[in-house]
């Protein structure tokens, strides 16, 4: 699933293709890429219709478009992108693909905006705009984001609540990293390479832990999704794209996650593998040595 470096790689690029144009046509193929929104894809198509898009938002791996309707108040268009999930920018002409579910025409007759999606996990939705309680934002959260907490790379992300936050949570830290109510943003990729980087193995637990320890982690992991960023994120296959088709190379510089087997780059111990919550986790047995296993009594 995409996280935070790969929506934001996508935002930008919606933002200098689609920022300020007027949608004058939306086409929603079935009813499956709208079932998020209650009223069904015609009643969002027709909504979107004569929209100005004002800017393109996020908060963690939430995605959402600024509309402002000729008769209504600003709105948001949220896009779940899911496991597959692709937004496109493409010519209107161009071939469409096997996959695709929704298409916005624009007044200005220039590139179309393809959502595409191969396992139709994502969809759209439209939703009011509220004011953002963790500090102002031009155009409001979307309410089914509120309860998301900031992410690590936004202006209203506060550290140390953060650090209490997780400190709070007597679970193991890295299913605290992956509570998108604790701090959002950080998915399975990156919360196995700041904990390596951190030298913590995932499995101890929040409330376990000194706040300078937790802080560590979550600098880290700030540290690495900007990283990621900067090289388009992480594209394991050609499911992650840009809005231009591009694909992120961050994989490459990956040193826990993905890489069992392999020497640690720090101490030259084989990467492990485990299963953790339906998913893995990747760690380095030494530099990241497993907690004490507690006993009754």
């Amino acid at each position: 699933m995409p996280e935070l470096p790969e929506v934001e790689v996508v935002r930008r690029g919606l933002q200098d293709h689609v920022v300020g144009r007027t949608v004058e046509r939306a086409v929603l193929t079935g009813a499956r890429v709208a079932r998020r929104h209650g009223a069904g894809p015609a009643d969002l198509a027709a909504r979107v219709a004569g929209s100005r898009v004002r800017a393109v938002d996020r908060r963690g791996k939430y995605l959402w478009l600024v509309l402002d309707p000729p008769h209504d108040d600003p709105q948001a268009l949220v896009v779940h992108l899911g496991m597959s999930g692709q937004l496109l920018v493409e010519p209107p002409d161009a071939p469409r693909e096997k996959h695709l579910h929704a298409a916005f025409d624009f007044a200005d007759d220039g590139p179309q905006l393809r959502f595409v999606d191969q396992r139709t996990f994502g969809g759209l939705a439209l939703a009011g705009l509220a004011p953002d309680r963790h500090g102002p934002r031009a155009y409001g959260i979307p309410e089914p984001v509120l309860h998301i907490a900031p992410d690590p790379l936004e202006p209203a992300f506060d550290r140390a609540a953060t650090v209490r936050r997780v400190r709070a949570k007597d679970t193991e830290l890295k299913r605290v990293l992956l509570d998108q109510t604790v701090v959002s943003g950080v998915g399975n990729i990156y919360a196995d390479e700041a904990l390596w980087r951190a030298g913590v193995h995932g499995r101890r637990r929040g409330a376990a832990l000194t706040g300078p320890t937790i802080g560590r982690v979550l600098d880290h992991a700030a540290d690495v999704m900007r990283e990621a960023l900067g090289q388009g994120g992480t594209s394991f296959d050609a499911l992650y794209v840009n809005v231009n088709g591009a694909s992120g190379y961050f994989d490459r510089s990956l040193a826990a996650y993905g890489q069992a087997g392999r020497p640690c780059p720090r101490c030259g111990t084989a990467i492990v593998r485990e299963e953790f919550m339906n998913r893995s986790s990747h760690f380095c047995p030494r530099c990241q040595p497993r907690p004490r296993v507690r006993r009754p009594g």
